[in-house]
């Protein structure tokens, strides 16, 4: 009988860690899917800025050479594009942000309840500190096309 009722202790001891490890992974796929989303952002922005910028540029580049007089409307579109990607950029680093130091939240209250093991760490995301450089690389081609100052210009 004490066989039986160590065999069951120790099989739900051993369900119970698998459990633990199970819902452990799960907040580390969360994370990637986080990261997931922001790569996705980071593309959509990256298309935004560098399409607006070329349309800038290339309307520029006409007027200068005196192929076309008004092109005022085009330069102003790529601008808006530019616009466009950095607010975009903005709005997708601080949802990032938020919902990252929600998923660490939630993680030590179920690490403190005994649910989930703390072992591993959230380590500092690649994709947010590209999402970074590229929100200042967008600060600067802004600065250029408005301020024709920068290393774009």
């Amino acid at each position: 009988m004490a066989e039986a009722v160590t065999a069951t202790a120790s099989s739900a001891s051993i369900s119970t860690e698998l459990a633990m490890r199970r819902t452990g992974m799960a907040f580390q796929r969360t994370r990637m899917a986080a990261d997931r989303t922001l790569m996705a952002v980071i593309r959509t922005a990256l298309s935004l800025l560098s399409f607006g910028f070329t349309i800038y540029q290339f309307f520029n580049k006409l007027k200068e050479a005196g192929v076309l007089k008004g092109v005022a409307s085009s330069r102003n579109f790529g601008i808006a594009l530019v616009w466009l990607g950095i607010v975009m950029l903005i709005f997708g680093i601080i949802y990032h942000v938020l919902f990252m130091l929600g998923l660490r939240d939630q993680r030590a209250q179920l690490k403190m309840a005994g649910l989930v093991h703390g072992e591993s760490k959230f380590p500092v995301s690649l994709v947010l500190i590209t999402a970074l450089a590229l929100l200042l690389i967008g600060f600067f081609a802004l600065a250029s096309m408005d301020l024709h100052i920068g290393p774009f210009g």
